[in-house]
Order: C-alpha cells, then structure tokens, then sequence
C-alpha cells in the first residue's frame, strides 16, 4: 500500500530537520517546510533520493564545491537557490 501525500511529506520534512550535520538541517529543513507540500509525487520522491545522500556530498553539491549528479541537479540548484535567497534575507 503506498503512502499518502501527508504521511510521505511529513516524514520527509522531519528526515530533512534530522541530518547528520547542523548545517544540512538549515539548508534543508526550511526547503522542506516551504516546498514540498507544493511538489507533486515524483518530485518528492526524488527529494527523498536526495535525502539519502550523504550530508557531506550534499553540502558541497549545494555550495557549488562539487558537481551534483544529473539526476539531481535540478533539485540541488533549487535548494541552493533557496538557501541563498534565506541568508541574503537574514543579512
């Protein structure tokens, strides 16, 4: 039986919050909380892909460091986007 969109972007959201590292949980934590009740199934699902990546590479994959793979550079580059756009907001 598949998930049903609240339960899916709730777990997401508190696998976002609950990184390994301080830094990815302020870079991904508010991107969840302010997208992905917007995103359809497939784009969650690849936000849950990306939730499986290690928190080192995506670090260096949403600070420009490293090149994110294909398949998840149209995501990374929201997120980065996203992230910049919050602390030029702080500033």
């Amino acid at each position: 039986m598949a998930e049903a969109a609240e339960t899916t972007i709730k777990r997401l959201r508190m696998r976002a919050w609950r990184r390994g590292t301080k830094e990815m949980d302020l870079i991904l934590g508010p991107y969840a909380d302010e997208r992905l009740a917007a995103m359809g199934p497939e784009a969650l699902a690849i936000f849950d892909g990306l939730l499986a990546e290690n928190d080192h590479d995506l670090y260096a994959w949403v600070t420009g460091a490293s090149e994110a793979p294909e398949a998840l550079r149209p995501l990374v580059s929201d997120v980065s986007s996203h992230a910049r756009h919050r602390l030029a907001a702080e500033i």
